[in-house]
């Protein structure tokens, strides 16, 4: 019998049409009642939730990794090295002294020498810098005319090379054919033998970093200034307040948080000072007198140069131990800071 004679099947009761035997989640359930789909879908499943637990620390292990192999195991065994007498040229042969590196330094007249140079050097360049970053900021802080151009520009000596910016400033103050000299002599003044003289030395070094790091720091009171609401300078302004005041009462009350984390941002550096003094005259003594011998200076030339591994290990680790000083100052400046404003509030 072909299928056009075949009959109907009856309609079910009701009058409704039969449903259709296929059924979508029926099909899965079967599939899902196969043992290898479900140890896919097990599979699946445990790796989603390994991807959402570690992920995370995937993404931030390159950090650690660094860290750790450029940060920390080399303060360690600077740390470890500064327990022992040993030489540049012998590194692995070390003799264990304890803390002998650390109490030589207590009679050590270069070493004193060295940070009291590091502390006027640092002075000098920090009060200046951060005064003139403030002011600029302070005019870059209108609406100027191609404002964007000045904010690059200012910036410009920070993206400077610090071999490049110091060896022009050491042309710059050379004695016999510096144009500091020079222009010096046109007024009158007789020429100053810069890298010779104490002050003259350290305020020439003071130079390049207050030039190299005066536009970073403008740029960061700047982004700071435009954080201030404008209402507060439209309800002096109707007050009467000329631009003078609302600068002291309004803008620097504002930015001590700022002012704060620069100061100490200026304080490492200064601690820290390597690059320039060097530089200035290709020294590591600092001059025939130490005139300017940073203690930067001071660990390279008693590490490179005397070749007492020991002992540049104990200088890295007394500055190391300064900066962690001036960290707590800044943690006990930040916390009364914080219970002043509170008060105020």
């Amino acid at each position: 019998m072909t299928t056009e004679h075949r009959q109907a099947a009856p309609p079910a009761k009701g009058g409704a049409a039969p449903r259709p035997t296929t059924d979508p989640s029926a099909a899965s359930r079967s599939a899902l009642q196969d043992p290898k789909e479900q140890r896919r879908a097990e599979r699946r499943s445990r790796r989603y939730r390994w991807d959402i637990k570690y992920s995370p620390y995937a993404f931030i292990s390159p950090f650690f990794l660094f860290f750790a192999a450029f940060g920390l195991f080399p303060l360690l065994y600077t740390g470890w090295a500064a327990l022992h007498s040993s030489s540049m040229l012998t590194p692995n042969d070390m003799e264990w002294v304890g803390f002998d590196n650390f109490t030589r330094l207590w009679d050590d007249e270069f070493f004193w020498t060295a940070l009291r140079n590091t502390f006027t050097i640092g002075i000098i360049s920090t009060v200046p810098q951060l005064l003139m970053a403030l002011g600029l900021a302070h005019l870059l802080n209108y609406k100027l005319r191609g404002s964007m151009f000045y904010r690059v520009a200012i910036l410009t000596p920070y993206a400077t090379s610090i071999a490049a910016a110091t060896l022009v400033f050491a042309m710059l103050y050379g004695r016999d054919y510096g144009v500091i000299n020079w222009g010096l002599e046109l007024i009158g003044i007789d020429r100053i033998d810069w890298q010779a003289g104490t002050w003259s030395s350290q305020f020439a070094v003071a130079t390049i970093v207050i030039w190299r790091w005066t536009g970073y720091n403008t740029l960061i009171y700047l982004a700071a200034m435009q954080a201030v609401p404008n209402d507060l300078y439209e309800s002096a302004a109707l007050d009467g307040a000329s631009r003078w005041k609302q600068f002291i009462h309004i803008t620097l009350p504002a930015l001590r948080p700022t002012i704060l984390f620069t100061v100490v941002v200026s304080t490492i550096g200064a601690t820290q000072l390597f690059g320039e003094p060097l530089l200035f005259a290709g020294d590591p003594s600092g001059g025939t007198q130490h005139q300017y011998q940073t203690l930067g200076l001071y660990m390279y030339e008693m590490g490179w140069i005397n070749r007492h591994l020991g002992r540049a290990a104990a200088i890295a680790w007394t500055m190391f131990l300064l900066l962690i000083v001036i960290g707590l100052i800044y943690w006990v400046v930040t916390r009364i800071i914080g219970r002043s404003t509170g008060e105020e509030d």
